[in-house]
């Protein structure tokens, strides 16, 4: 398997676990103010599922440019 589809799997693990922690967020907007104790780290965790989304679709576009 090349780096390209290697990433691309990867890329596809991580929008799915930022797309949960998306919901995860949503879920908690919803039910306020019951379990309002835990905004902090949920929203700490979906910033990171999507702040490591983007550095691997960076990385990606960097690969494919070098092709």
């Amino acid at each position: 398997m090349s780096d390209i589809d290697t990433l691309k799997a990867e890329i596809k693990k991580l929008s799915a676990r930022a797309t949960t922690m998306k919901m995860n967020l949503h879920d908690l907007s919803e039910e306020l103010p019951i379990s309002w104790q835990t905004i902090p780290a949920v929203a700490q965790e979906t910033y990171e599922a999507y702040q490591a989304l983007e550095t691997a679709r960076s990385k990606l576009k960097e690969l494919e440019a070098k092709v």
